[in-house]
């Protein structure tokens, strides 16, 4: 009996999806944010990024396409970097504990965390996630998969870019020390 590999990708995203939802419970008071138009952007380059990569709807024309042959071990080799990319995406999580917030945001007495998988990405959520994407498109096999992975890089990368401004307002001192220590998503690459 072969393992439902699109099954099981899925199964991994709503896991992710619940420890979010109840991460939302435990968050801390927001103090300062960034303004609602510059949220937009971003957020709606990421929602369509997992929409193509989990949704069935754009499976016509190229989209549908296969980039990579299908082959049960290539999509069981996916799957497995789906659940890694994703469990470090939860560790993170767990991590930045009542700090998280879906929006570049500075919360009440707000702590700057550089443990755990902080030591080694700056953005370890997004590295995660998108380590998953990687594993999903490679589960998946199909060029929606790749332009979704590609939205979702496009919208972590302008979210960083607005989280680095407030990180570096809120720690003017610890944060460009930490930042020259440690690669935003790929330890000592990126």
């Amino acid at each position: 009996m072969h393992l439902d590999v699109q099954a099981a990708v899925g199964t991994t995203w709503e896991a992710v999806g619940l420890v979010w939802l109840i991460g939302l419970a435990f968050t801390k008071r927001t103090v300062r944010t960034q303004p609602a138009g510059s949220r937009l952007f971003p957020m709606v380059l990421t929602l369509f990024g997992f929409f193509l990569l989990g949704s069935r709807y754009f499976r016509a024309g190229w989209l549908g396409e296969r980039f990579l042959p299908y082959t049960h071990a290539v999509a069981v080799a996916g799957l497995a970097v789906t659940i890694a990319g994703c469990l470090f995406a939860v560790w993170a999580r767990i991590m930045i504990g009542s700090n998280w917030s879906g929006r570049a945001t500075v919360k009440d007495v707000h702590e700057l965390i550089v443990k755990g998988p902080y030591a080694l990405a700056r953005h370890p959520i997004y590295a995660g996630l998108l380590l998953g994407g990687a594993g999903t498109a490679i589960a998946i096999g199909e060029a929606r998969c790749l332009l979704g992975l590609a939205l979702l890089f496009l919208g972590f990368a302008v979210k960083i870019g607005q989280e680095e401004r407030l990180m570096l307002e809120a720690f003017p001192q610890a944060y460009p020390a930490y930042r020259r220590r440690v690669k935003a998503l790929i330890p000592g690459v990126f």
